[in-house]
């Protein structure tokens, strides 16, 4: 596997057809890391680099914590870890955490952003499908997963398995980090347009609806005609899962099989994890990003997620937009709850790239979800 090693000095890409404000694509992650704008422990690989974000992967040491916690404006977060008291571990030959625990762990990758130059960060998408919530924190930091214009410095991970205890060890990734220069414009009337011309989001041969500066989403509770199989929920059960092995475990060791409801549609008991499917598919040119925010909770007492960004060529194929469901990943609080077919769950918001991807989502940079319907993380035999 070829590698991108640190070099000194040499120029971040600036392309004269570059827009003044977008996401990042592949090739300028690239050259930060030349230019070491992004650095690391360990020399950073190629495959970390996705068509418009970096992966991020553990240190070798992690910090179990009573609480969550941010570090706030005067504090870095080793400075809080130490002020609330922690017990070590250590990742190098890995480590099981344990549900209902928070573990702190710094990532291998550090940060020097420039003027104008910003970040975001989400759990990849096998990480949500396991129910380990993971969110980046930085030093001085007043807002998970958010790094802040011109931040220098290192990057922590917050790592709290909710259904699973799960093996980590160094190097695993959990996460991932989005870049954008600027603020990237955004209307209703541009995603209209946007989704007229390109599609982004389709319910069979309609586009769905735009609100909010999002195209809607909604939920499938109708499922695959022939099985009527509509999604999964996390059994309770001691065994682990370990974060790096793939296609390893059985599926019904983990999951209890969801079906269609006779009528209305399923109930979500308190605190129980459900992995669903959109009804809707979704397509992004290699131009644009995107990523799904939940719809309020006036819609009802339930948080749906989708873990992982919608990389420029999600849901492509040889250049044209064929679609793919989002996987959600659902939980009821407070009450139970009843999700019926169609029930909105979220939008997906989208931003346009500074310039199109050298390295667009797919089969040929081993993308694991192209063309899903409802799927499991790759951790399960198909």
């Amino acid at each position: 596997m070829s590698e991108y090693v640190n070099q000194d000095q040499l120029p971040l890409i600036d392309e004269p057809a570059a827009l003044q404000s977008g996401i990042w694509p592949a090739q300028w992650i690239k050259a930060a890391i030349e230019n070491r704008d992004i650095y690391a422990q360990d020399r950073i690989a190629s495959d970390q680099i996705q068509p418009a974000s970096l992966d991020l992967r553990l240190g070798g040491t992690a910090y179990k914590v009573p609480a969550s916690f941010l570090p706030g404006r005067a504090m870095t977060v080793q400075d809080k870890i130490d002020l609330l008291g922690n017990e070590k571990l250590d990742l190098e030959t890995g480590a099981v955490f344990r549900t209902g625990e928070v573990y702190i762990v710094q990532l291998q990758e550090s940060l020097r952003l420039k003027k104008r130059v910003s970040g975001s960060a989400n759990p990849k998408s096998s990480t949500g499908r396991l129910d380990v919530f993971a969110r980046v924190i930085t030093d001085y930091g007043t807002e998970f997963d958010t790094i802040r214009e011109r931040y220098a410095g290192p990057l922590w991970l917050e790592v709290a398995p909710r259904s699973f205890d799960v093996k980590v060890r160094r190097g695993s990734r959990l996460a991932q980090i989005r870049l954008r220069r600027g603020s990237p414009p955004s209307s209703d009337t541009l995603l209209k347009r946007l989704n007229e011309e390109k599609g982004i989001v389709q319910v069979g041969d309609e586009l769905a609806d735009i609100k909010d500066n999002g195209i809607a989403l909604s939920v499938d509770v109708e499922g695959d005609p022939e099985t009527g199989l509509i999604g999964y929920k996390a059994k309770k059960t001691s065994a682990h899962i370990d974060v790096d092995k793939l296609a390893h475990y059985d599926v019904d060791d983990f999951w209890e099989r969801i079906y269609r409801p006779e009528r209305g549609g399923i109930i979500l008991q308190t605190d129980d994890f459900h992995i669903l499917a959109t009804k809707e598919s979704v397509a992004i040119p290699d131009t644009h990003a995107a990523d799904m925010v939940a719809y309020d909770t006036l819609v009802g007492e339930f948080r749906a997620h989708y873990a992982g960004f919608f990389d420029p060529g999600f849901g492509y194929a040889d250049g044209k937009p064929i679609g793919a469901k989002i996987v959600l990943e659902i939980r009821s609080h407070e009450v139970p709850f009843m999700v019926e077919h169609g029930q909105n769950v979220g939008r997906v918001m989208v931003e346009r790239l500074v310039s199109s991807t050298d390295k667009p989502y797919g089969a040929g940079i081993g993308s694991n979800y192209q063309r899903q319907g409802l799927a499991l993380g790759k951790h399960f035999k198909r």
